[in-house]
């Protein structure tokens, strides 16, 4: 039987070695590949083609929200279980509209997370039980997101503004002009209201696009 191939994305290599142990542990199961920085994690996943990526929330460069996103986009088939150390109603529902259909908190992983691969592999989703509630209870309503919301490109901006990045490092990052970096960065601050390298700083932390 084919074996089940695993992408792991975390910045944390201790992290990374728990969660190999844990999978190939289990026979049939391997890890095909790992990933340190969310942009990393798509690359990855382009080019090995697994068929569950265990990604962590926080990632440097793009979170893992951000990333499961584009890793969907590329790779339909293709499962996404994101790791947190969050449960909010908004984070569940960004990280789902994201195309993720796992949702584990890091607390739980020790005991769920092969219970969480084996329900990917079918293609089934995964829930914590408070984000199966929120999903049950009918809270992702599209109507219901906020029109404020940064949209995917502008996350990616605040979280590399946040990272400490100019501009220009910004624009190679992304790959566009320095021009349309700061565009981008112009236009989703106002949007947001922040005045400042700070107020992003903040808006990043609290929203969990980096880490504090």
């Amino acid at each position: 039987m084919k074996p089940l191939r695993i992408l792991l994305a975390d910045d944390h290599e201790m992290v990374r070695k728990g969660l190999r142990a844990t999978i190939e542990d289990h026979p049939g199961w391997e890890v095909c590949g790992e990933a340190r920085t969310g942009r990393e994690a798509v690359a990855r996943a382009v080019d090995l083609r697994p068929d569950i990526v265990v990604m962590d929330f926080a990632m440097p460069e793009l979170n893992g929200m951000e990333a499961a996103r584009q890793i969907r986009e590329q790779l339909p088939r293709v499962e996404v279980l994101v790791l947190t150390m969050h449960d909010s109603e908004k984070l569940v529902r960004e990280v789902l509209a994201a195309g993720a259909r796992g949702y584990l908190l890091k607390t739980d992983a020790a005991d769920a997370l092969v219970h969480a691969l084996e329900a990917l592999s079918q293609h089934q989703p995964y829930f914590s039980s408070k984000a199966a509630a929120i999903v049950l209870q009918g809270y992702l309503n599209p109507e219901t997101r906020q029109s404020l919301e940064p949209t995917p490109r502008e996350r990616e901006i605040l979280q590399l503004i946040a990272e400490g990045k100019a501009t220009k490092e910004i624009a190679e990052v992304l790959g566009i002009s320095v021009k349309t970096a700061e565009t981008h960065r112009t236009n989703v601050m106002r949007k947001l209201n922040l005045h400042s390298t700070a107020d992003v700083v903040r808006y990043a932390v609290r929203n969990h696009l980096v880490q504090p």
